[in-house]
C-alpha cells in the first residue's frame, strides 16, 4: 500500500529535523530528511513542491496534530481555564523539545521579512488548535480576541524557552514559569476599565489573518 501525502509529508519534516539543526531550514536538510525516510530525492521536491515554506507550514500543521492528540488524552475538562492554556502551550512546545535547535533554525527562517504573513498565519492556526483544545467554540469577536492574546503568549514563551538551558532532569521549570506569568498578564487584561480593555481586545483581534481585517472593515 502507498503512502498518503499526508503521511509521507509527515516522515521526510519528520526526519528532516534531524539535519535542520546542521544544514538550516533549507533544501538540503529537506533532501537528507527525504533520504532518511527512504524515499528519493523528487519524491520530496514533489511532496513540497512551493518549497520550504510549505514545509515550515506542514511542520506547524504536523506538530498541531500531535499536540491536539496529546491533549486528548488529558482531562482538560476538570481543570481551570488558565490550565488548559498552560498544559495546551505547554504540551505545545514539549512536544519538540528534542529538536530544539531545528525548532530555533525555523524561528529563524520565520523571522525573514518576507515570512511575516507565513509566520503570523502559522502562530494563529496553532494557538486556534490550542484554544479549540481548551474547549473554547466561540464565533464572534471574542473568537479573535482569545487568540489574538493567545499567539503573545505562546511566542513570548517559544522564544523565552529557546533561550532556557533547562534543568538537570532535562525539564524546563523556568519557561514554564514564564508561561505562568505571561497567562496571568493577559488576564488582567480582561480586568481592566471598560474602554481600555475593547482597545486591547480590538488590537489583538486585528492579528487574525484575512477574516478578521475584512470583518473589521463592516
Amino acid at each position: 500500500m502507498t503512502d498518503s501525502l499526508q503521511t509521507r509529508r509527515d516522515k521526510i519534516v519528520e526526519k528532516m529535523l534531524d539535519h535542520v539543526a546542521f544544514d538550516g531550514w533549507s533544501r538540503d536538510a529537506l533532501i537528507e530528511g527525504a533520504l532518511a525516510a527512504g524515499y528519493a530525492e523528487d519524491v520530496a521536491l514533489r511532496a513540497f513542491p512551493d518549497g520550504m515554506g510549505q514545509v515550515a507550514e506542514h511542520f506547524a500543521d504536523w506538530s498541531d496534530r500531535r499536540m491536539v492528540a496529546a491533549l486528548a488524552a488529558q482531562d482538560l475538562e476538570a481543570i481551570k481555564i488558565r490550565e488548559r492554556i498552560h498544559a495546551c502551550v505547554k504540551t505545545r512546545i514539549q512536544l519538540n523539545m528534542v529538536h530544539k535547535e531545528a525548532i530555533r533554525r525555523l524561528m529563524s527562517y520565520l523571522a525573514l521579512p518576507a515570512n511575516a504573513p507565513l509566520a503570523a498565519r502559522l502562530a494563529w492556526r496553532s494557538c486556534s488548535a490550542m484554544w479549540y483544545a481548551a474547549g473554547d467554540r466561540s464565533a464572534d469577536w471574542n473568537h479573535y480576541t482569545k487568540r489574538g492574546l493567545l499567539v503573545s503568549v505562546y511566542s513570548a514563551t517559544l522564544l523565552y524557552w529557546l533561550g532556557d538551558s533547562g534543568d538537570e532532569a532535562g525539564d524546563y521549570p523556568q519557561t514554564w514559569a514564564f508561561l505562568d506569568r505571561r497567562i496571568s498578564d493577559v488576564l488582567k487584561t480582561f480586568a481592566l476599565p471598560g474602554k481600555l480593555k475593547a482597545s486591547l481586545l480590538q488590537l489583538a483581534a486585528t492579528l487574525a489573518p484575512g477574516r478578521a481585517s475584512r470583518d473589521s472593515r463592516r
